[in-house]
């Protein structure tokens, strides 16, 4: 593991090392690994309950786990608060929608610009020097490239509130991607929306992970098989708290386990079409 220094594509940005979190007697997480390499779309599998959004929050630091290592660029995490591990350049989009809905498209999205803002109080009173060319930078940053790519210009600034679910959803992703996160969470990017919204926010997760201005490692979770197999480097499978694999997508899909208590023989068909 990659210690200090620059990490290339290929070297591990994620680990986490036995992890167990229990609610009671309920194991949600019993004695899980995980890998991911930097540049990898590394999904997360499983029926509700299995603890897929229970992992996520221990990476984020929602959780903290009763035992086990979390390690983000061979550092260990577990005792940091989730905004130091946003400092860190770790993002995060949740599987319930979690905007301001009276604020505009734009201000939302701006909130996910405050942990890069280093301007004092004095200058941000009277908006000059630090403070200004902040708040250019981040103006510039949003609308030049966060709005372009995930083609929100028409609605900037509408208020969150009045925009269809699948807006409300790229906007979301929008303030995830104003942190200029290393690492992106994604808790069900797809949940609710209709076919032509899930094609765009598979593109949308596709250029985010592969265009050279952005290169963002993604963490995914999700039911829908088809964009799973598609468009993941790797496939972890979790069955009630355990591990059953992590590979390839053809290596998921051909796993037994996978086929019994996952995908089942008919909806292995409809990813393999």
């Amino acid at each position: 593991m990659v210690q200090g220094g620059e990490f290339k594509e290929g070297d591990t940005l994620l680990k986490l090392e036995d992890i167990h979190m229990y609610f009671g007697k309920v194991a949600a997480l019993a004695g899980v690994d995980l890998e991911v390499k930097k540049g990898e779309i590394h999904s997360i599998i499983g029926p509700n309950g299995a603890g897929k959004t229970v992992m996520m929050n221990c990476i984020n630091g929602l959780y903290k786990p009763q035992k086990g290592n979390i390690y983000y660029k061979g550092k260990r995490i577990n005792d940091l608060k989730p905004y130091k591990r946003a400092e860190l350049g770790i993002s995060r989009t949740f599987q319930k929608i979690e905007l301001f809905g009276g604020m505009t498209v734009l201000d939302n999205i701006r909130l996910g610009r405050h942990i890069h803002l280093k301007s004092g109080i004095f200058s941000g009173s009277i908006y000059v020097g630090k403070t200004k060319q902040e708040e250019l930078e981040s103006r510039k940053f949003i609308e030049e490239e966060i709005i372009d790519l995930l083609e929100i210009e028409s609605i900037r600034d509408k208020t969150v509130h009045m925009l269809p679910y699948g807006l409300q959803k790229r906007v979301e992703l929008g303030r995830a991607l104003a942190l200029n996160p290393e690492l992106l969470l994604l808790d069900e990017p797809l949940a609710g929306l209709n076919l032509e919204e899930v094609e765009d926010m598979a593109r949308f997760i596709l250029d985010i992970n592969e265009e050279e201005r952005w290169k963002v490692t993604c963490i995914l979770v999700e039911h829908d098989m088809g964009v799973v197999m598609d468009i993941s480097h790797r496939v972890f499978v979790l069955n009630f708290g355990y591990k059953i694999t992590d590979g390839t997508p053809e290596e998921v899909q051909n796993n037994p386990e996978v086929i019994k208590a996952y995908l089942g023989e008919e909806d292995l068909y409809a990813t393999r079409r």
